[in-house]
């Protein structure tokens, strides 16, 4: 473990590495790999550069909260290490197949695709699949190795560099952060095809057994857990209209009442293609696949994340719940990331709304405009195509100057679509993650607000050090108490847990957590181990960060000057005294100076 692939030898060896503590076989041994076989600065296109692929030690079980695999490289969007995960069946099959990570550095010749299969990796030719999109290649290649194989796949945005390319497993499950699946292409890498039947084994399969059950009966009064698993689901964003300030509007430009509207659960009848069974062994059925029935729609791509709502609906200025599942469905099909492609679209919406972007089919809330767009981008056509491409960070350089403050990203990453203006710790989130800006890295400030809160979820909070506080408060204390949460769920990434199954809001609990890991390995665990891997990943990916250079710790202006103007959130805004000093106490609670 891990099995390392060279594309461009066709060399494949095996690196022992269970010998060493603390990296679980997940994203902590990437980061070693990354930082032991490249050199500092390198382009991440260049062949010699390191893609990661891991279930890991723990991913792919047969247990609640593990279907999770991490996809791992240098970001060609943020330059530092891009970190993203897939949930859905592909970490199983990846055990099944008899891996638990994969390696892969080198340039292929040919359009290529690395077989596991009977934990052995091999390279095959597979140039006939050039510009499918990724379900057509899932197809083709299951055609050739079987109904049951596992496919992460590039589509044509991976293969023309597009630097928010995604990668797609079976079908519907993204690992969209990053740029991940332009690593593929670079490397001339269509897709890894993981075949077996073998499940991943367990030190005791009665107690795993038993945390199943436990999780099962706890679902129905848990609100998140019976939200996920109930229809539309926790990604079918649904009720009242929203509280101004909470999600990003027209590029984060409308601070007060939007005016778009929040879809029923009725409108997504007729909708759902596949509503359970998505995670193996896991009772939640979080991810759902929805998408309308349109002609040349390649439907099964609808694996609805939470955030593709907003990201391509009302951060663009559209409420057509239609529009915006086709425009999921047909960024999972080409392989893009939809919430960079949202961010970027809306800054270029809003450039062309100032006169900064002329010409083009640009203009908030012109649904009739968007599969269009989301094609362009993923093939490059045109020059407002390939200027897309880039993200809007580098679109915002070649316009120029004026059209800087439009781009709301962090170290060159577009934020996730919950605004921190009303909750400032995931503003610090934003800002600190050192790979990145991502929605899922801590929970949420309101989730323990004392008044509008989760009260259930305290105690579990308060285990970690986060005591319950207004959710728009910004002192340092709110620095402290976000980087312990981040601290926490960075331990289930290092482990490839999940955080939409976990503590604090969740129903595994920190116990149920620590159980599940000394079921797994056979090992005992603590919460002070599981901290210790989330502190490690951290620090890893900070020494990563500042190895290559990458950007500050700092949020666009728009959120420190331009408060919300409505609502019950009215006046929120990040003092950027306060966020600075917030930020300290943020470092210091992570040792870092």
């Amino acid at each position: 473990m891990p099995i390392i692939v060279d594309l461009t030898s066709g060399n494949v060896e095996k690196e022992y590495r269970s010998a060493e503590k603390g990296h679980f076989g997940g994203t902590i041994l990437g980061l070693r790999l990354m930082s032991e076989r490249t050199p500092a600065g390198l382009d991440p296109y260049d062949p010699r550069a390191l893609l990661y692929v891991a279930a890991g030690m723990l991913g792919g079980t047969a247990a609640p909260g593990l279907a999770k695999a991490v996809f791992l490289a240098k970001s060609p969007l943020t330059g530092v290490a891009g970190e993203a995960h897939a949930l859905g069946p592909f970490a199983a099959g990846m055990r099944a197949a008899g891996a638990k990570a994969l390696a892969v550095t080198g340039r292929a010749g040919r359009l290529s695709y690395v077989l596991i299969e009977r934990g052995e990796a091999s390279v095959h030719e597979c140039a006939e699949l050039r510009g499918l999109g990724t379900a057509a290649t899932t197809d083709a290649l299951r055609a050739r190795h079987g109904t049951g194989a596992h496919v992460a796949a590039i589509g044509p945005a991976g293969e023309n560099l597009v630097r928010y390319a995604s990668v797609v497993t079976d079908l519907a499950f993204a690992a969209g952060r990053y740029g991940l699946g332009a690593v593929f292409g670079a490397k001339n890498l269509k897709a890894v095809v993981c075949v077996g039947d073998a499940p991943a084994e367990v030190a005791d399969p009665a107690a795993i057994a038993a945390l199943t059950a436990s999780y099962r009966a706890a679902m129905p009064a848990n609100p998140l857990a019976a939200l996920q698993a109930g229809e539309p689901g926790f990604a079918g964003w649904v009720g009242d209209p929203l509280d101004p300030g909470y999600a990003s509007v027209r590029n984060f430009s409308v601070a007060g009442a939007t005016g778009l509207r929040v879809p029923a659960a009725r409108d997504y009848s007729g909708r759902a293609l596949a509503t359970t069974g998505s995670c193996p062994g896991c009772p939640n059925d979080c991810m759902k696949v929805y998408a309308p029935d349109q002609e040349g729609l390649e439907r099964r791509s609808g694996g609805l994340g939470q955030e593709a709502f907003v990201s391509l609906g009302w951060n663009l200025g559209i409420d057509d719940l239609d529009t915006v599942l086709a425009a999921n469905a047909l960024c999972n099909d080409l392989g893009l990331d939809p919430v960079s492609l949202g961010g970027t679209l809306a800054f270029a919406m809003e450039c062309a709304e100032r006169g900064l972007l002329p010409g083009g089919n640009l203009a908030f809330g012109d649904a009739a405009a968007l599969a269009g767009l989301v094609a362009n981008v993923a093939r490059r056509s045109g020059p407002l195509g390939d200027l897309l491409a880039e993200g809007s960070a580098r679109a915002a350089e070649r316009i120029g100057p004026a059209a800087a403050p439009y781009a709301m990203t962090v170290k060159g990453a577009e934020l996730p679509c919950f605004d921190p203006r009303i909750q400032p710790g995931i503003g610090l989130g934003y800002a600190i993650a050192p790979g990145g800006p991502r929605y899922d890295a801590l929970e949420h400030d309101l989730d323990f607000d004392p008044v509008a809160g989760l009260l259930y979820s305290f105690e579990e909070a308060r285990r970690i050090g986060a005591e319950p506080a207004p959710a728009g408060e910004l002192d340092e204390e709110r620095g402290r108490r976000s980087a312990r949460l981040l601290r926490l769920w960075s331990a289930l990434d290092a482990l490839n847990l999940c955080v939409f199954a976990s503590s604090p809001t969740r129903p595994l609990t920190i116990d149920h957590l620590t159980a599940l890991v000394t079921a797994v390995l056979g090992t005992d665990f603590t919460l002070e181990d599981l901290l210790a891997a989330g502190q490690e990943r951290l620090d890893a990916l900070r020494v990563y960060a500042g190895r290559e250079g990458g950007g500050p710790d700092e949020l666009p202006d728009r959120l420190h000057t331009e408060p919300i103007t409505d609502g019950p959130h009215k006046g929120a805004v990040l003092d950027r005294a306060a966020f600075e000093r917030a930020r300290t106490a943020f470092y210091e609670e992570l040792g870092w100076r």
